[in-house]
């Protein structure tokens, strides 16, 4: 893939994904140049360059591709571009999406695990349960075939011996997912050190999903349909 060098992507959306890049690299949930983070842009998909570090990332380093996977600017894409542009076909809603190798959301996905309804928090992504994808070989179209699957009916998803992805209507809503998938996926591996874990019903799920679909929402303002933690 040789790209074009015509900018696609506005300068605002560029350095939203660079800033979150950085917020992610800040929580530790990104290390050095692994993970890598899209946005729907201009009819397609800007993307995080492969190869470079988030700390010297500058909105020109940013590439575009289109629907067909031709890229747009001085630099190559991430090799997971593929799977982005999969999940951006598949969910028209969805404008963001994170993947990353954080600790505890990989080593459970090492093991092919996903994460079970132990928590009703699990909810957040979306369903009763966050999947784990098969394993396939990175940047592959086997890999993006096994994301969109593991993704249907969710926002969020691990990929087995790699790592995981979430999805958002906009790039803080994807961040803010992932930070909440990696909490999840800390607190089920220290239920495990306990014991067998216990998880809710799925009749229960079902009353949480309902639940979240209203929650945050306050008279007289419009629901932006985003999910945060509850109390």
């Amino acid at each position: 893939m040789s790209p074009r060098t015509t900018s696609r992507g506005s300068l605002k959306e560029r350095r939203a994904v660079i800033a979150a890049a950085r917020s992610l690299c800040a929580a530790g949930l990104i290390h050095g140049r692994e993970g890598n983070l899209g946005l729907r842009a201009d009819g397609g998909l800007l993307i995080t360059p492969t190869g470079i570090n988030y700390e010297t990332l500058k909105p020109a380093h940013m590439v575009w591709l289109d629907s067909k996977g031709v890229a747009v600017g001085s630099r190559q894409p991430s090799s997971e571009w593929r799977f982005h542009l999969h999940i951006l076909a598949a969910r028209p809603e969805i404008n963001a999406v994170v993947h990353t190798h954080s600790m505890f959301a990989t080593a459970l996905a090492c093991q092919g695990l996903g994460i079970p309804p132990f928590h009703y928090m699990v909810a957040l992504a979306g369903g009763g349960d966050i999947r784990c994808a098969p394993y396939a070989t990175f940047g592959t179209q086997a890999l993006a075939r096994h994301v969109v699957k593991a993704l249907k009916d969710r926002r969020a998803c691990l990929l087995a011996h790699h790592g995981m992805i979430a999805l958002g209507e906009d790039m803080d809503e994807a961040v803010a997912l992932a930070g909440e998938v990696e909490r999840l996926a800390e607190q089920y591996w220290r239920v495990h050190l306990l014991g067998k874990p216990k998880l809710l019903s799925a009749t229960e799920m079902k009353k949480v999903l309902k639940k979240f679909a209203s929650y945050g929402r306050q008279p007289g303002t419009i629901n932006s349909g985003k999910r945060g933690r509850s109390s």
